[in-house]
């Protein structure tokens, strides 16, 4: 029991150096000083800086599972899709580069297993094949995750923005040979939470048009 408090530990101290530090900053010697050990203490639990992520990434989809209710059993998958992929991004841009922790990652454990299930079983039900629900799935997923990487970009955390994405220097710097271009800094740089929400309709629309029979 002492060694799995200690790997819940060093895991929980992780991601909050993370927020601290960002992805690039987060090492297992800054990791081992914070918590007043040696690094290679750390190395009885994980072996690299990836097996450290891959758990970070499963804690964070345990908590994401966690704090929010899956759609009811009768919920289509159109319901699904925009729970998941509203219920990721928000639980990524809890942390300093959380799409980036996230992403490529293996998980180490099963516990995401039921709702994945149920999640699939929704899109069987309105006649996808199991290859094509896959797809759909992978589809949404990876749509949010590249979106919360560019997002976190220019807004690490909620209230931070980082210098050099001034829509209006942008525009001069275009100049007025690129007038179109110059005037894409609002759409580019700004609005997240409704352009993520479109992004997801078109998401959604595609699926329907491309992947359902």
């Amino acid at each position: 029991m002492a060694a799995k408090l200690e790997r819940t530990k060093v895991v929980d101290t992780a991601l909050r150096l993370l927020d601290e530090t960002g992805l690039d900053g987060l090492t297992l010697r800054r990791i081992a000083t914070e918590l007043d050990v040696k690094a290679p203490a750390l190395y009885w639990h994980f072996a690299n800086k990836q097996a450290l992520l891959d758990e970070m990434a499963t804690e964070m989809l345990r908590r994401m599972t966690a704090s929010a209710e899956p759609p009811g059993p009768d919920a289509g998958w159109q319901d699904w899709v925009l729970a998941t992929c509203r219920t990721l991004r928000r639980a990524l841009l809890g942390h300093r580069d959380g799409a980036k922790v996230f992403s490529g990652t293996r998980l180490t454990d099963t516990g995401h297993a039921d709702r994945f299930e149920e999640q699939l079983r929704a899109f069987v039900r309105d006649g996808f094949s199991l290859d094509a629900a896959i797809e759909a799935y992978f589809t949404a997923y990876s749509f949010t995750i590249g979106f919360v990487i560019e997002e976190q970009a220019v807004h690490p955390l909620p209230g931070e923005r980082t210098p050099g994405y001034d829509t209006g220097e942008r525009a001069r710097a275009m100049g007025p040979d690129h007038p179109l271009a110059a005037a894409s800094g609002e759409g580019l740089f700004t609005d997240y939470d409704r352009r993520f929400e479109r992004g997801l309709a078109v998401v959604v629309a595609g699926v329907d048009a491309v992947l359902r029979p």
